[in-house]
């Protein structure tokens, strides 16, 4: 396990952090990226200060040209990527008819375009050696729709759907695709609109990834709904 590599993506607050910790204390060495450097930075230090091999490469992952950089940079510090988790994304809460086609835009961008990307980079090397996991952060308003997140719900309708179908494709060659759906989550990013104390915590969602991960490499935990136990 010590020289197993996970990259995860948007990984400098919240539940990326915490997923890029949990498997850091499990064993793994750990790539992560976010557009900030100093908090790439941060992150790193953070990490390390701990005892886990790290690494990390500022990067926009709806950006075609700054995701291949930064596969790169984690595969030349840390060796191939055996655990990926696509965990950037982001929502605008508002009323359909108060949306911009430019939040529209910018929220496919980061929760949808970005699994293609950061996915079209590490698959070929993980089927090439035939093992590998694809952790998709999807959500349960991809199984549900949710007013005043239009544009979220149907991103992370489209994460689900990604997973599912890519699941099916390469599981053949030993590469697990899993959608974990958590429900609301104690984040910056919706903090504002839940009452945090009756809610996920970003270390929940990341026990629930570190879970479906440690499973035997024959087992396959596809989809995963993570929910308050009394919300």
């Amino acid at each position: 396990m010590s020289h197993r590599t996970a990259f995860v993506t948007g990984a400098t607050e919240g539940i990326g952090r915490a997923i890029a910790f949990a498997l850091g204390r499990a064993g793994w060495q750990v790539g992560v990226c976010a557009r900030t450097p100093a908090s790439v930075d941060a992150l790193v230090a953070a990490l390390a200060a701990e005892g886990i091999r790290a690494a990390g490469h500022p990067a926009d992952v709806g950006d075609e040209h700054q995701v291949p950089a930064a596969v790169r940079h984690i595969e030349a510090a840390l060796g191939p990527v055996d655990t990926l988790v696509n965990n950037a994304g982001m929502a605008v809460v508002k009323p359909f008819a108060d949306f911009s086609l430019e939040e529209w835009d910018a929220t496919m961008r980061t929760n949808v375009r970005s699994l293609f990307l950061v996915t079209r980079e590490v698959l070929p090397g993980m089927r090439e050696r035939k093992a590998g996991t694809i952790v998709n952060i999807a959500s349960l308003a991809a199984r549900n729709g949710t007013a005043d997140l239009v544009a979220y719900s149907a991103s992370k309708h489209a994460v689900l759907g990604f997973s599912r179908s890519l699941m099916m494709e390469v599981r053949k060659d030993g590469v697990r695709v899993i959608a974990i759906c958590p429900g609301s989550v104690d984040t910056r990013m919706i903090r504002e609109h839940s009452n945090p104390s009756r809610i996920l915590q970003p270390d929940d969602v990341a026990q629930a990834v570190l879970t479906a991960v440690t499973l035997p490499p024959r087992a396959l935990l596809s989809e995963l709904d993570l929910r308050p136990t009394n919300p």
